[in-house]
């Protein structure tokens, strides 16, 4: 059984070095973390889980974007500890952000990820938005959160000011 809470800036480093274990080293030379350079992620949807321990078992983020002059979320990261793969959490963190997110009026997500995983929560490609170089076109997907908030949504993404 896990707890889903809001991450606190006391919950900032272990979620960092969650991050680190999870990922290749130097994951922040990505280009979606020149989206996230010096931007606080959305509080109340960036969340941890914790098993019954009070253990991260896993953490997701979520940071404010613009997409032409849209406003969007961009997710991510998403990581559960290697230890805890496999339980249905990560699917789990997923759902219950995007719930949040939607229930705080956002109206459209994007990231970038395989398709193939990612399309069971709605997400699809997503032609004509623009994540910085050198970004795969095929892996920016991005989902509604009500109605077709994507229609007709074009352009640069952008950090959010």
């Amino acid at each position: 059984m896990f707890e889903l809470s809001p991450e606190t800036d006391d919950d900032w480093w272990e979620v960092e070095a969650l991050y680190d274990l999870c990922f290749a080293p130097g994951r922040e030379a990505l280009s979606s973390y020149r989206l996230r350079d010096d931007v606080p992620p959305v509080r109340g949807l960036s969340l941890v889980a914790r098993d019954g321990q009070g253990i991260l078992a896993g953490a997701i983020r979520f940071w404010p974007v613009l997409v032409g002059e849209k406003k969007a979320l961009l997710l991510g990261p998403v990581a559960v500890h290697p230890t805890r793969q496999g339980e249905g959490l990560g699917g789990w963190m997923i759902r219950e952000s995007l719930a949040l997110a939607a229930a705080q009026g956002w109206e459209r997500v994007l990231l970038v990820g395989d398709e193939p995983y990612y399309g069971r929560f709605g997400f699809h490609r997503l032609d004509g938005v623009e994540m910085p170089p050198p970004t795969n076109p095929d892996r920016v997907l991005g989902a509604s959160l009500c109605g077709d908030a994507w229609a007709g949504v074009r352009g640069k993404v952008t950090r959010a000011a």
